[in-house]
């Protein structure tokens, strides 16, 4: 049960950034598209005091560090449902927290560059911090995946790190090209998928009812210690893999959708600015020029 609140928590924290995300990058193209540059974080733009500006950088910070301290805690628990028992458990969850502890240390970089001058770093750094972070992400993912006993489970984190290294190269693009609209917007969707897989991952582990059929939660018969989820035969296997990855595709169509959906009413609300456009004359301009010709003529005459 404390798996899937954990899931829970991390699957609100990364959608709630990526649908944040998205609405202020959309926020920020329409206003100005001429003068548009991707942003590392957006402050909250509704609020006149300066504090609060700053907010959801705070909340993600806080989500973060709760994060750490329930992986560097669950380090410590024995897992001999691991290859390779607890002691591959203890490093590999050592490593997902180091890599924690890095999102909030850069996280925590960026707070102070924006408010103070002791950093005065660029946002280019910081996108390029984020490439590096997302990539390490990716790396532990892969070798948590290679060390599962649940083939159930090894699936989920694959796929995890698969989206883990799509975000470092929307990262990366975003550090070589700030101006270029769709890759926030990639961004924001990776995020928004990143968040709703995690909940598929607590779902498909830990609560009965999303369990595919011919698979079953296991648990160490010596220690009671209990696992994620294993399927006895390949067939259940293999159509618990396909199951997943007909799932995932339909997570991808449900975050085009709150893309698309995002984008039209931060467009209805801000209105766009087209590039090239131009504004109606004012009428009283229009009489003053009719004026000024008629008056020309009656000179030339």
């Amino acid at each position: 049960m404390a798996g899937m609140i954990y899931q829970l928590l991390a699957s609100s924290a990364l959608l709630s950034l990526g649908v944040y995300h998205l609405i202020c990058t959309s926020r920020n193209f329409l206003k100005s598209p001429q003068s548009y540059s991707a942003k590392p974080f957006y402050p909250f733009p509704f609020s006149p005091n300066l504090r609060l500006k700053h907010l959801p950088l705070y909340l993600f910070m806080l989500f973060l560090f709760i994060a750490f301290l329930h992986q560097s805690f669950t380090s410590s628990d024995p897992d001999p449902l691991v290859k390779g028992r607890s002691p591959v458990y203890r490093f590999l969850t050592l490593n997902s927290a180091a890599v924690l502890f890095l999102f909030f240390f850069v996280s925590l970089s960026f707070l102070i560059s924006e408010t103070t001058s002791l950093l005065p770093f660029p946002p280019d750094l910081f996108f390029a911090f984020g490439s590096a972070l997302f990539f390490l992400h990716y790396s532990v993912s892969e070798s948590v995946a290679s060390v599962q006993t649940s083939d159930l489970q090894a699936k989920c984190d694959s796929v995890s790190a698969r989206v883990s290294a799509l975000a470092s190269l929307m990262f990366l693009i975003l550090a070589c090209q700030p101006k270029l609209f769709m890759a926030e917007v990639g961004l924001g969707a990776t995020i928004c998928l990143q968040g709703l897989w995690v909940l598929q991952t607590g779902l498909s582990l830990y609560v009965d009812a999303f369990i595919p059929e011919g698979c079953h939660k296991l648990l160490d018969v010596v220690t009671g210690v209990e696992g994620s989820t294993k399927c006895d035969l390949d067939e259940s296997r293999l159509r618990a893999v396909a199951i997943l990855d007909l799932v995932f595709v339909f997570h991808v169509i449900f975050v085009v959708i709150i893309v698309m959906v995002t984008y039209a009413l931060v467009a209805k609300t801000v209105g766009m600015k087209r590039l090239g456009s131009y504004e109606a004359l004012p009428a009283n301009s229009a009489d003053n020029n009719h004026i000024q010709m008629k008056a020309l003529t009656g000179t030339q005459a």
